[in-house]
Formats: structure tokens, C-alpha cells, sequence
């Protein structure tokens, strides 16, 4: 059968089943779908697979929902729910039925059971003695299965290249449950063609299900998707990834303060690749992604290499960016929910400091010195540069500093004033840097001297000095 898929629009889609948190691996398969669909104009997609009544929930769906939300994964249409195609897909199987491509399989447990080892001593594919007809026994129970025709299954493609099948290898799986409820096997193919979807993009571990999807897909008389089996990911010690490597979950990475701007970045780029790029905007792999670039070897995750391309992306941020997703951190970081002043403070440092930190937490560290509120409390072990004379020099350099007019208040004219002090009293900048910064800060992580006073403001910075000197020194 023909395949339009090269003529008709796109359409990709994402099928998450509810079952717990939005998995970075499922993430990365979401990405591909989404830029590949952007990519060439057309549509992405959002089915909850969420069949499974036992081990589906409506917290599950909305924190998947919640971690697309947060990554930046704008989905196109209505959110499908798969649970509510179920007489669809029951219409699918009568179909199948009608045509002599599935049947009525009235196998007891037991008899499956042993059907199924026998099949397996043989080395064979699950047959089911029902495929030929039959009289069935009176009221009982059964189920749909499919007729596995003869022949071979062939598809190409787009990441795996070609692969075929032997027919004579695959089960005659079941469609419909005893309950006449659907599997998994047939939902996904009926709802993917009800969808429109042209191109669908999963991860390897369903490759096999491509073949046996193609023969469901050509019994019913449709149009076959394309199939792009992306690796799956694997930790940095090159096995599946699992717990033991630490955070899974979309949601693990937002706490630890990474920009959904990077971590879309680090995921496409994990597994996907376009020269020597590594840093790239949505613009950028908009216009360069396609599913052939997309390596055939499973990619291992790189937390060093994470945290280098979420650090560019910090760097890149503009402030609302990283007030907006730092806003928790910061608040964190505070004890509590930041005053005018201290937002004020913080909005003016945020552009010197983003280039210093690599996450969100980081830049939280970094921005403390300037949120905190007077008047700081300083610990013993930060005092220790609070000796012999470092009274006289803090009274000398609050003198100086309240030399400095507010419109002059810069760093390039603060380090002058301090070089100037210091070359008169023929002293090395350690006498007066060490003793102010801890003023200043309470020893919190801080950059060069000169723009922490310029980041504080001249009032907040003479307050904080005068707290300092009435507070830990006598008068």
C-alpha cells in the first residue's frame, strides 16, 4: 500500500501513559516529535495512553501534563484520552473480524497455557487451534486475536533503518480482552490513525511492535505511518537508566534549578546532532532538526555536560526569565517571599551574576548577599577577619564610601576611591577587602568588591557597614 506521507502535513504525537512522573527519556521523544513537527509546519499531538484503569491516575496525567507545561511542550488540538476511544476501537475489531483478519479465540486458561508453552518448546509463534473455526462451546467466555497472515513484515525505518520480520515469529495477539475491552496493541494503532498522525516517533524498546502494528494497520485497509524508533537513554556507566542513577523525572530537574530552556537543549542534543552544535535556542533547532540525524547507538547522560549547556542558557536568560523560574529559589534562599527592596536589589544584579552560576540554586547562592536583610548576622567563624585593625578601616572606609554621590555610585568609581585609599595608607587591598566583604555579605558568596557595593546601592551598602561597625566593634 502507498504511503502519503511525504505529501501530506505532518503530524507527530505523544503518548504518555499515566502511570507516574514525565520520564526524561519520554521527554526526549516528546522533543523529537515537537521540533521535527514544527520543523516542517505540521502538528504535535497529545494522547494520554490511559487504558490501564489499575496503574493510571489523574495525578499521574497531571504531572505529566504539569512537566510538559513547565519544559515548553505546547501540544496542538485537544488532549486525547484513550480510555474514551474504547468503542472505536471494539468498532476496529468487528471490522477485523468481519474480514477474516482477527478471530473468536474460546481457548480456556489452561488450555492457553499450554498452548503457549508447547509453542514455546517448539519455537514458535502462539497459535491458537480457534484461527481455523470452530463450533464454540455454549456461552463461553473469549477473546478477539488477530490472524498473522503469512509472508514477511518489512519497515524502514527513519533512525533504525530497515528491519523485517518473519511472520511465522509473531503471536496471534489478542485484540479485544474477554471483557471486550481493547489491548494496548490494537488503541494505539486506531487511534494514531484516527489522529492523522503521519510520522510516529517512540523509543526503540516498541520496534518490534512496528511490525506487528504494520500488518494491524494494513488488515484494517489504512495508510502506515512512518516509524522512527529512537535508543533509549542510558546512564553515564552505559546501563539502562533506572533509580540508581539518581533524578528520572522532569520534575527532579526543575527543583534542581535547571531552565526548561536548557534541558530542552541538553535532551535534543542528547542522541541528536548537527555538526559540533551544542548550544542551540528553539529557533536554531527548529530550523535544523530532522529524525535522520537522530544516532542508532543509545546516548548516555553527561550531568557535567547538562549542567554546561543549562549554565549558557542562564547566560542567555533575560532577568524576568530568571525571576520567573528562580522565583522559588530565591524565596527559598530568603526564608520567605522577597520585599520591594530586596526584589529591587535582585533585578539589578541578576545580569552580573547569571554568568557565574550554572543552575538556578547556584544563582540563588550567589544572589543571597544581595537580598539579605539588615542587619546581617555575621558567625563567629565569618568574623575572623575582624582583628587588630580592622575597626580603623572600616571607620576609614565608610568615610570614603560616603564621599562617593549616589549618581557616582558605579563600580568603576567605587575601586577607584578604594585603590586610592589603599595607595595613601601603602597597604595591600587584603587589610580593608577581607573585613568589608564580610559587612557587606555575612560571608555569602560574592563577586569582586567594588560590584558588590555598586549591586547593594549606596544606602543599603553605608547601612550595612554601620550595622557591622555598631554591632561587632566598640565604640
Amino acid at each position: 500500500m502507498s504511503n502519503p506521507n511525504h505529501q501530506a502535513k505532518i503530524v507527530t504525537r505523544f503518548a504518555p501513559s499515566p502511570t507516574g512522573f514525565l520520564h526524561i527519556g519520554g521527554a526526549r521523544t516528546a522533543l523529537f516529535c515537537y521540533y521535527f513537527a514544527r520543523r516542517h509546519g505540521g502538528n504535535f499531538l497529545l494522547r494520554i495512553e490511559d487504558t490501564d484503569k489499575a496503574r493510571s491516575s489523574a495525578e499521574a496525567t497531571g504531572a505529566i501534563l504539569d512537566g510538559m507545561d513547565w519544559l515548553g511542550l505546547k501540544h496542538d488540538g485537544e488532549i486525547v484520552y484513550q480510555s474514551q476511544n474504547a468503542d472505536r476501537h471494539r468498532a476496529a475489531a468487528e471490522n477485523l473480524i468481519k474480514t477474516g483478519h482477527a478471530y473468536l479465540c474460546y481457548l480456556t486458561p489452561e488450555e492457553q497455557a499450554a498452548e503457549r508453552e508447547l509453542s514455546r518448546e517448539q519455537g514458535r509463534a502462539f497459535r491458537s487451534k480457534w484461527r481455523d473455526g470452530g463450533t464454540p462451546p455454549k456461552d463461553a467466555p473469549f477473546v478477539v486475536r488477530f490472524r498473522v497472515p503469512d509472508g514477511e513484515t518489512v519497515v524502514d525505518d527513519l533512525v533504525q533503518g530497515r528491519v523485517k520480520w518473519n511472520n511465522q515469529d509473531f503471536d496471534d495477539l489478542i485484540l479485544l480482552r474477554a471483557d471486550a475491552s481493547p489491548v494496548y496493541m490494537l488503541a494505539v494503532v486506531v487511534d494514531d490513525h484516527d489522529m492523522g498522525v503521519t510520522h510516529v516517533v517512540r523509543g526503540d524498546d516498541h520496534l518490534v511492535n512496528a511490525g506487528r502494528q504494520k500488518l494491524i494497520y494494513q488488515a484494517l485497509g489504512w495508510d502506515v505511518p512512518a516509524f522512527a524508533h529512537v535508543p533509549l537513554i542510558f546512564g553515564p556507566d552505559g546501563k539502562k537508566l533506572s533509580k540508581r542513577h539518581g533524578a528520572l523525572g522532569v520534575d527532579a530537574y526543575r527543583d534542581m534549578g535547571y531552565l526548561p530552556a536548557g534541558l530542552r537543549n541538553y535532551l535534543t542534543r542528547l542522541g541528536w546532532s548537527h555538526g559540533d552544535m551544542e548550544v542551540f535556542d528553539d529557533d536554531e533547532i527548529t530550523a535544523l532538526f530532522e529524525l535522520s540525524d537522530i544516532n542508532k547507538a543509545p546516548a548516555r547522560l553527561d550531568f557535567d555536560k547538562m549542567a554546561f549547556i543549562n549554565g549558557e542558557h542562564m547566560h542567555m536568560a533575560d532577568t524576568d526569565t530568571l525571576l520567573l523560574y528562580g522565583k522559588k529559589f530565591f524565596e527559598d534562599k530568603n526564608g520567605g517571599p522577597l520585599n520591594a527592596a530586596q526584589m529591587a536589589r535582585l533585578t539589578a544584579a541578576l545580569p552580573h551574576l547569571k554568568t557565574r552560576a550554572k543552575t538556578l540554586i547556584e544563582l540563588a547562592d550567589k544572589a543571597f548577599f544581595v537580598t539579605r536583610q539588615r542587619p546581617i548576622e555575621i558567625t563567629a567563624k565569618a568574623q575572623k577577619p575582624f582583628k587588630n585593625d580592622a575597626e580603623m578601616r572600616l571607620r576609614d572606609l565608610l568615610l570614603v564610601l560616603k564621599d562617593i554621590h549616589k549618581d557616582a555610585w558605579d563600580d568603576h568609581s567605587i575601586l577607584e576611591q578604594l585603590n586610592q585609599y589603599i595607595a595613601a595608607q601603602d597597604i595591600g587591598f587584603g587589610k580593608i577587602g577581607a573585613p568589608l566583604r564580610v559587612c557587606l555579605t555575612g560571608g555569602a558568596p560574592s563577586p569582586d568588591l567594588s560590584l558588590v557595593l555598586e549591586l547593594l546601592g549606596r544606602n543599603e551598602a553605608l547601612g550595612r557597614i554601620e550595622d557591622c561597625l555598631k554591632t561587632y566593634f566598640t565604640d
